[in-house]
């Protein structure tokens, strides 16, 4: 990480989704840790919330989400996979404006670093909806570490050089 420390922080406000069948505010173990270091690199966790794998509920969501003002970007973990309860990636493509393709790819690179070929595995991606980024991230725990910390850590933090996503955000809304 290249940071410029002759630049202020800029912390931002990030919601949090955990997409699953199977876990509750007790069991959500990929959750605490992306909450604990989202305020632990000091952004504001401004919504946190635990939903089923069912693309209508997370879409609803999202769009709730994407429509407030005060937050800026969507962190989700779980959903990613293949069977055919995985829809985090089809509810994605019903907010979507943009894809930011590159992110999910440098998370497979990330993730093979760690896992090797299991990584073909995850549909792990990013998205621009409106003026809000949305990152979906897998459900386990070495995951959402990998993801924040190889990649969002970095490019949610405005001092990141040479560019990061929070110095885009101002301009989101160009046309």
């Amino acid at each position: 990480m290249a940071i410029d420390e002759s630049r202020t922080f800029r912390p931002i406000n990030i919601a949090l989704l955990t997409v699953s069948d199977t876990r509750g505010p007790d069991e959500d173990t990929s959750g605490d840790i992306l909450a604990a270091r989202i305020e632990g690199a000091g952004h504001t966790l401004a919504a946190r919330a635990i939903e089923k794998d069912d693309a209508d509920a997370i879409t609803a969501l999202l769009h709730s989400w994407i429509a407030d003002p005060q937050i800026d970007a969507v962190v989700s973990t779980g959903g990613t996979g293949l069977t055919g309860r995985d829809v985090t990636p089809e509810a994605l493509e019903r907010v979507k404006d943009k894809d930011i393709p590159g992110f999910g790819e440098l998370f497979r690179w990330v993730s093979y670093q760690t896992i090797g070929t299991s990584t073909v595995q995850s549909r792990a991606l990013a998205v621009l909806a409106g003026k809000t980024y949305i990152f979906a991230l897998p459900g386990s725990n070495g995951a959402v570490k990998d993801g924040w910390d190889r990649i969002l850590a970095e490019q949610l933090d405005n001092r990141n050089r040479p560019c990061n996503f929070v110095e885009l955000m101002p301009r989101l809304a160009e046309k």
